[in-house]
């Protein structure tokens, strides 16, 4: 891992995904969460003010970086929230089959190398009666702008941790064998419209 990896993209990150408008999207989206929950790519814990603790039976973070794990067992402290973190890749969850009642996962689909595998995982260690909540931006619907995405996206990439502006977020998600029961999708509001466009919603098994 370079010196930018290491020390400078996770604040970065860190920055970015803290902006007013990705905060209202996350809550929107993280307070659904209950029962085990398992919060995929939780970063530097973004997500964690967002929780209703009332509704949180246990408490899983994963995710890759050290560097933003480390970031996110602060914020936890901070919160009085108890995590246990995995530092490990979606791809493989040292986790049993169907323990997990919802899991979150919030602007990580656009980075996982092997969407598909990280989302059989999903599926995998999700209950029967269990629960996907996501909020991903991606690939935009106005033509013009999915050519821009297309375009900017391996230089994007490059300094964003792998980044991808232009997933196909609902494809993805349903071609693993989840059914989408709610979506909404829109540009967020004072975000470049290459990298602005979400959606967010609630799939089951």
């Amino acid at each position: 891992m370079g010196f930018y990896d290491k020390y400078i993209l996770p604040k970065v990150l860190n920055c970015t995904c803290a902006s007013k408008p990705i905060r209202y999207q996350r809550d929107k989206i993280v307070p659904l969460a209950e029962g085990v929950v398992l919060d995929v790519g939780i970063g530097s814990g973004l997500n964690i003010p967002f929780y209703n603790k009332s509704k949180i039976n246990y408490l899983y973070g994963l995710d890759p970086s050290k560097e933003l794990l480390d970031i996110a067992k602060s914020v936890a402290n901070e919160e009085n929230l108890e995590i246990e973190f995995l530092e490990c890749g979606a791809e493989s969850m040292p986790l049993p089959d169907k323990s997990i009642d919802t899991v979150l996962i919030t602007y990580t689909m656009c980075t996982i190398p092997d969407v598909a595998l990280s989302n059989s995982e999903i599926m995998r260690v999700l209950k029967d009666d269990g629960k996907l909540l996501f909020c991903e931006h991606g690939l935009a619907p106005d033509k013009n702008i999915a050519k821009w995405q297309k375009r900017i996206n391996p230089l994007w990439g490059k300094i964003a941790g792998g980044c991808n502006l232009n997933r196909d977020i609902p494809k993805l998600i349903s071609s693993s064998g989840f059914k989408i029961s709610n979506m909404e999708e829109m540009y967020l509001p004072s975000t470049p419209k290459f990298a602005g466009y979400n959606y967010w919603g609630v799939a089951k098994k």
